[in-house]
C-alpha cells in the first residue's frame, strides 16, 4: 500500500509538471506508471558501482559468444525500427518539416508501436556498459557513457506518454540507421577474420555527429515554422542534443585531432571509436571483448 501511495504521488507529480497525457499509449507495457523507468535507470548506475567493485580482484570474464548474440539481436532490432519507421511515416504521409501529433490516424498508431520498441531498446542498451564492468573496461565507462544512456531512457518514457508520434519520429529514424551499422560493426569486430574489412570506424564517428545535427536542425525547424507541435518538447529536444553535441566534439577532437606523443608513436596504433557519443578505444575490441590477447 505504501509503495502504491508513492506511485500514486509521482505520477499526480508528474502529470502536473507535464500536463494530460496521451489516451492512445495508456495501458502500453512500462508507460502508465514513472517509477519502472526510474528503478531501472536507478538499478543500472547501482550495477556499475557494484560490478566494478566485484570485479576489482577478479580476472575479466570472456564473452564472445553473449556479444556476438547481442550485436545481432540490436543490429536486427534497429532495422526493425527503421524500416517500420520509414513505412509508417510513409503512410502517414508525414511532412518532414514539422509533423503533429494527431493529423495521421492510423499511422501515428503505428509510429508509437515502433517508437516503444525504440524506448524499450534503451533498457537493453544498458547491457553495454554492463559487458564493460565484466570486461573491466572501465576506462569506456564516461561521463559521456552513463549520461547517454541513463538519460534516453527516462527522456523517451516521457516522449512515449505525451508526444509518441508526430515529430519525434526524425531523431529515432536516424539513431536506429546509425545503430545498424555501428553494432554490425561490433559483430563483426568479434570474429578475427573480419577485422581486416572493417575500414569503416571513422565514418562512424562522423555519422554521429552529423546524426545529432541533423536531429537538431529537424526539431528547430517544427519550431520557425510551427505545425501544433509542443514548443517546450521542441526546446526541450534541441537544449538535450546541443549537449551531446558538445561533449561528442570534445572527443572527436581528442580522439582524431589531437597530434600523437613521442610515446604514443613507439607503441603499437590502438584505434578509437565513438558509439552514441562516447568514447571507444579498440585494439580488435568490441563492446569491451579483447581479442588481441586472451585474458589471464
Amino acid at each position: 500500500e505504501t509503495l502504491k501511495a508513492f506511485d500514486r504521488e509521482v505520477n499526480a507529480f508528474v502529470d502536473y509538471m507535464f500536463g494530460p497525457r496521451d489516451a492512445r499509449v495508456r495501458g502500453w507495457f512500462l508507460l502508465d506508471s514513472y517509477l519502472p523507468t526510474f528503478f531501472l535507470t536507478g538499478a543500472y548506475l547501482l550495477c556499475i558501482w557494484l560490478g566494478n567493485k566485484f570485479m576489482k580482484n577478479r580476472p575479466p570474464f570472456s564473452l564472445r559468444p553473449h556479444l556476438i548474440v547481442y550485436n545481432l539481436g540490436i543490429t536486427l532490432l534497429s532495422f526493425y525500427m527503421l524500416i517500420e519507421l520509414i513505412l509508417a511515416t510513409w503512410e502517414g504521409g508525414y511532412n518532414l518539416q514539422c509533423q503533429n501529433l494527431h493529423s495521421a490516424g492510423e499511422a501515428d498508431i503505428r509510429v508509437a508501436k515502433v517508437l516503444w520498441w525504440y524506448y524499450f531498446s534503451k533498457v537493453i542498451e544498458f547491457m553495454d556498459t554492463i559487458f564493460f564492468v565484466l570486461r573491466k573496461k572501465t576506462s569506456q565507462i564516461t561521463f559521456l557513457h552513463v549520461y547517454h544512456h541513463a538519460t534516453m531512457f527516462n527522456i523517451w518514457w516521457c516522449v512515449l506518454n505525451w508526444i509518441p508520434c508526430g515529430q519525434s519520429f526524425f531523431g529515432p529514424t536516424l539513431n536506429s540507421f546509425i545503430h545498424v551499422l555501428m553494432y554490425s560493426y561490433y559483430g563483426l569486430s568479434v570474429i578475427p577474420s573480419m577485422r581486416k574489412y572493417l575500414w569503416w570506424k571513422k565514418y562512424l564517428t562522423q555519422a554521429q555527429l552529423i546524426q545529432f545535427l541533423l536531429t537538431i536542425v529537424h526539431t528547430l525547424s517544427a519550431a520557425v515554422k510551427p505545425c501544433g507541435f509542443p514548443f517546450g518538447c521542441l526546446m526541450f529536444q534541441s537544449s538535450y542534443m546541443a549537449t551531446l553535441v558538445i561533449l561528442f566534439v570534445n572527443f572527436y577532437i581528442k580522439t582524431y585531432r589531437k597530434a600523437p606523443s613521442r610515446t604514443a608513436v613507439k607503441e603499437t596504433p590502438v584505434t578509437t571509436e565513438i558509439k552514441n557519443g562516447f568514447h571507444k578505444d579498440y585494439f580488435a575490441v568490441a563492446n569491451g571483448l579483447q581479442n588481441n590477447k586472451k585474458a589471464q
